[in-house]
């Protein structure tokens, strides 16, 4: 499918860009570029196509129903496992060091390679846990 530069797909990137640590909904997408005037169709049409081109990340949270999306156009985020919290919902890079160590005891130990790309760990972070 061809791909094109609209300013719709290019204010997406710009919002999706802005909020790096952050998964989000279509209807939260949506409803922050509203007043740009992007339609509902455009979004989830350049969604499908960013995450085809691997620039952003579609996940489910445990116990929603809902597909969240995440940018990951950064090399942070292409080298670093995601950990996001099921409470407040934000999410972080895991330290590259300890990413490293992980990654590298799986593929040792269990023969498993982890796609760094697909893979978000979910727990409660440290600021909900002192909350």
């Amino acid at each position: 499918m061809k791909r094109y530069d609209t300013r719709q797909r290019e204010l997406l990137i710009a919002f999706l860009q802005q909020h790096p640590d952050q998964t989000l909904s279509v209807q939260q997408i949506a409803q922050e570029l509203c007043a740009q005037q992007i339609s509902l169709s455009a979004v989830y049409r350049n969604l499908s196509q960013l995450e085809g081109e691997g620039l952003i990340r579609k996940s489910v949270k445990p116990g929603d129903r809902g597909v969240y999306y995440q940018y990951m156009g950064t090399s942070a985020c292409q080298t670093h496992l995601h950990m996001s919290c099921t409470r407040c919902g934000k999410t972080f890079h895991m330290d590259a060091e300890h990413t490293s160590q992980l990654t590298r005891a799986m593929s040792e130990l269990d023969g498993f390679e982890l796609d760094l790309l697909h893979t978000v760990l979910y727990g409660v972070c440290h600021h909900c846990r002192q909350a």
